[in-house]
């Protein structure tokens, strides 16, 4: 095991809190920090020991990422786990699919910025507000129709037919006059004014009531696929993702957005359930399931005894609460909140002793 210190990332929306508490820092913190990125992406690489993880990899891929995760993924760690802590709304996005990222980035596409696609899973360390997935278009549309707004009438007209494709177009592409008056409107839901109020004429504070909206208690998450319209609200979660940072933005946001080709990915399916709940793997140990062969996440709980993980490919460690002790065989280090740790594949599980919470991401074998 080695200590790796991960890079926080000062998006806008970011807490002052949220990561300097868990790390043992003076709260607030001089500015906002967002996410908290332990991996090897080159965008922000974690360190050991001063050195950056995607050039230690670079360097000896075999040896670190052991030859089954090599020929599966190339020399390079196939998942980036995260700490995200929001204490504003983020952007109205989706991630394309594999397919998909291949042929735009190697088209130059600006939207696409490496060449590989991004499903993720948050599981929440706080309550943690969220829209993920879209939800039945009759219920979208009760709530659209309070607005009292004949500009939204063809809109309607598609979610009473069902058609997702064309209720998100029309609204995505109104005027912002049109989007200020009618999230004016007296009877608004508190979302739509809460979004709204945010950022005045955006067409996602209207977009937005065609998701889900959840709350997960600590311990739940959402999975969010290929083509999946999400946004996240407030909370503190961890997340863990294919390493890709291609995102595709339709609202909400002062960063660029790219309507047409977030309109080209989107996958207009209802998803009744958008929330996963975390299954028990071993005493001590859970997990949550998702259909990807870049990673898995587990959350082992030693409550005071020994407990045995027996994953055994590129593992990245996170101690989210109190102190755990980890070995992977090879060596054993001891962390607190906010510290994390990687070992390096090899044939031996990881174990862990403490009264601590921690977070462990790796490849399913």
């Amino acid at each position: 095991m080695r200590r790796l210190a991960g890079r926080i990332r000062p998006y806008a929306w970011g807490s002052r809190s949220a990561i300097a508490r868990l790390q043992g820092r003076p709260v607030p913190s001089d500015g906002p920090e967002a996410e908290l990125w332990l991996g090897a992406h080159p965008r922000d690489p974690a360190t050991v020991d001063g050195t950056s993880l995607a050039d230690l990899i670079a360097a000896e891929p075999e040896r670190l990422l052991g030859g089954a995760v090599v020929a599966r993924f190339g020399p390079r760690l196939p998942y980036l786990m995260k700490v995200l802590a929001a204490a504003a709304p983020l952007s109205l996005q989706a991630h394309p699919d594999a397919e998909q990222a291949r042929e735009r980035f190697a088209a130059g596409h600006p939207s696409y910025v490496d060449a590989y696609h991004k499903p993720e899973m948050l599981v929440a360390v706080s309550d943690f507000e969220a829209l993920c997935g879209f939800r039945d278009p009759a219920a979208a549309a009760a709530v659209l129709s309070t607005l009292d707004a004949p500009a939204l009438d063809p809109v309607l007209s598609a979610l009473g037919r069902g058609d997702l494709r064309t209720a998100v177009a029309g609204l995505i592409e109104l005027p912002a006059a049109v989007v200020t008056e009618a999230t004016a409107a007296p009877d608004a839901p508190e979302l739509v004014r809460r979004l709204a109020a945010l950022y005045p004429g955006d067409p996602g504070a209207l977009v937005a009531q065609l998701l889900n909206h959840v709350t997960l208690a600590p311990g739940e998450a959402i999975w969010m696929p290929a083509g999946n319209l999400h946004a996240y609200l407030d909370g503190t979660g961890v997340e863990i993702m294919a390493a890709s940072d291609n995102v595709l933005r339709g609202g909400l946001t002062p960063k660029p957005v790219d309507v047409a080709e977030l309109l080209r990915v989107l996958r207009f399916e209802v998803l009744d359930d958008p929330v996963v709940r975390p299954e028990p793997v071993s005493p001590g140990i859970v997990t949550w399931p998702a259909p990807v062969e870049e990673f898995v996440l587990h959350r082992v709980r030693p409550a005071g005894g020994v407990v045995e993980l027996p994953v055994t490919g590129p593992r990245v460690v996170l101690c989210a609460a109190g102190e755990v002790t980890v070995d992977d065989g090879a060596g054993a280090v001891q962390l607190a909140g906010g510290e994390a740790a990687f070992a390096a594949a090899g044939p031996a599980g990881l174990s862990f002793e403490g009264a601590g919470e921690a977070y462990v991401a790796s490849v399913p074998a």
